[in-house]
């Protein structure tokens, strides 16, 4: 089993910044990716980025390429979303998910190719 922590979420205006970090604990080694997504209100969950563990292979929604980047830190078993130029459209629950298949970066934009989720936190960005 893997459990994974969220944290960094808040409130911010448009234009800001923020950085989420999951931190995974458990059996980590058998993690291939660890991906982000987020669900607004009414909404599915949608696919935001996502990070091969021990190559630190990445792969972006389009709706925020050259806006968020996300980064790992092997040795602390977390993974960080550093978001830029937030728009009010960002605003939703962020979801940190791990996987253990290997899956190519196309496929692991699917929640479904995940073993883990944590338990989301929430980003809100005023206009």
């Amino acid at each position: 089993q893997v459990q994974l922590v969220e944290s960094g979420g808040g409130l911010v205006q448009a234009g800001g910044s923020l950085r989420l970090s999951c931190a995974a604990s458990g059996r980590t080694r058998s993690v291939y990716a660890m991906g982000w997504f987020r669900q607004a209100p009414g909404m599915e969950r949608e696919f935001v980025a996502t990070i091969t563990r021990i190559g630190g292979s990445t792969y972006y929604a389009d709706s925020v390429k050259g806006r968020f980047t996300i980064s790992r830190d092997i040795a602390k078993n977390t993974v960080y979303l550093q978001m830029n130029s937030l728009k009010p459209e960002d605003t939703a629950v962020y979801y940190c998910a791990a996987g253990e298949r290997v899956r190519s970066l196309y496929d692991l934009g699917r929640p479904g190719e995940y073993d883990y989720w944590g338990q989301g936190t929430q980003v809100t960005v005023s206009s």
